[in-house]
């Protein structure tokens, strides 16, 4: 598990339009459970509001923002600290099944898992995609569950923008997070988001003529709103006060493009010696889809992060 401090610069498919644009929409992988671990239970419940600081029940969640209802899953777990799992573009909280309980076997934490809005159970939201909306679905979904602090964020692909800003928006909420082989600011140049908008045209123009389906909407929503909400995220910054975990694969989402290897593995290296209480770590052997590939490797830094916060 080759570890990289700040200072040290490493220098490792490409995937379908939907991992490529923005990295943004995440792996456009199979919801399968490959590591032969068990998958999650769901228990169904009714929509709920506990008193805050109160912790919710396990089971099923149907939270309301602004309209729209989103579901969260709750594994409660035998200690105060919280992990919320946030996957990548196209993928629901399924993504996740077989991790869930051997995270919360390593670390006694509650485990949360989410569907962003149009992906599995959640309702869908019409228009481009906006990461200050899934910011504060988030949010708002946490709050309802009476989840207030010691939550370590773990978020794979284009789920590391939305970690970016809620991080801004809400850093007494964190202790830490794991960002697994995600979206990080530094990536996103001008000249990188050209190439990513050229790479990605003919995927987004055949999304547009096949049937509909949550992964193709939301392929298409990021699509609308990729270069403003791309440029932005350049500008943002990770909060000195969050510890963060950067796991890089070796392959990346650009495995077979050198040129893009090297500018998303700088990316991350730049995250890690933009700032303080920050880890590379590299997924060695992993594609993209790293949860996938290296299950225990995440379920490692996961556990480290709890540990070292609580």
């Amino acid at each position: 598990m080759p570890r990289t401090t700040p200072g040290r610069r490493p220098t490792t498919r490409p995937l379908s339009a939907l991992a490529l644009l923005a990295l943004v929409a995440g792996a456009a992988t199979a919801c399968g459970t490959d590591d032969g671990g068990p998958a999650a239970t769901r228990t169904a419940s009714a929509s709920a509001a506990p008193a805050n600081g109160t912790p919710a029940a396990a089971g099923l969640h149907m939270v309301d923002n602004g309209g729209h209802r989103l579901a969260f899953h709750v594994a409660p777990g035998t200690s105060s600290a919280t992990v919320v799992l946030d996957a990548g573009g196209g993928e629901d909280s399924s993504y996740w099944n077989a991790l869930v309980p051997r995270i919360g076997a390593a670390t006694g934490a509650t485990v949360i898992t989410y569907d962003r809005a149009g992906l599995g159970d959640s309702d869908p939201v019409p228009g481009p995609w906006k990461v200050q909306d899934a910011v504060g679905d988030l949010a708002a979904g946490l709050r309802q569950l009476g989840v207030t602090g010691k939550v370590t964020l773990v978020s794979h692909s284009q789920a590391g923008q939305i970690a970016t800003y809620f991080a801004e928006q809400h850093p007494k909420t964190l202790s830490g997070a794991v960002l697994v082989d995600a979206n990080l600011p530094p990536l996103f140049t001008n000249a990188q988001i050209a190439r990513l908008v050229a790479f990605s045209e003919p995927d987004v123009e055949a999304a547009r003529k096949a049937p509909d389906t949550p992964a193709d909407r939301q392929l298409l929503a990021t699509a609308e709103s990729f270069v403003e909400t791309s440029k932005a995220f350049h500008a943002a910054a990770w909060p000195d006060s969050v510890p963060a975990t950067v796991i890089v694969s070796e392959k990346t989402p650009f495995d077979g493009s050198p040129e893009d290897v090297r500018r998303w593995r700088e990316a991350a290296a730049a995250f890690v010696q933009d700032g303080p209480d920050r880890t590379l770590v590299t997924a060695r052997g992993s594609s993209h889809d790293v949860p996938k590939d290296r299950p225990a490797l995440v379920v490692r830094e996961i556990e480290d992060m709890v540990a070292a916060r609580h």
